[in-house]
């Protein structure tokens, strides 16, 4: 039996955030890893506490990943 979902999605129709394929860390994760970073902590040791690397933790301060805005909400069905 299907189950259905909401999701969250860019302009284009995909998945973003958490919702989105493969993601390593959750929306609370990310909202946390921004907080520490402004309390003073670097890439290095954000990486070492998230468990992904330095590069993905410096991606994601930059805004060059889970940067983007929710343009609608979509269903989804799951198995």
């Amino acid at each position: 039996m299907f189950q259905t979902r909401t999701v969250a999605v860019n302009e284009s129709g995909r998945r973003i955030g958490e919702d989105q394929t493969g993601a390593k860390l959750t929306n609370h994760d990310v909202d946390q890893l921004w907080q520490l970073h402004e309390q003073g902590l670097g890439y290095k040791r954000l990486a070492r506490v998230f468990e992904i690397s330095r590069s993905h933790v410096r991606n994601i301060v930059k805004g060059k990943r889970r940067g983007q805005t929710i343009a609608r909400w979509k269903v989804v069905h799951c198995e």
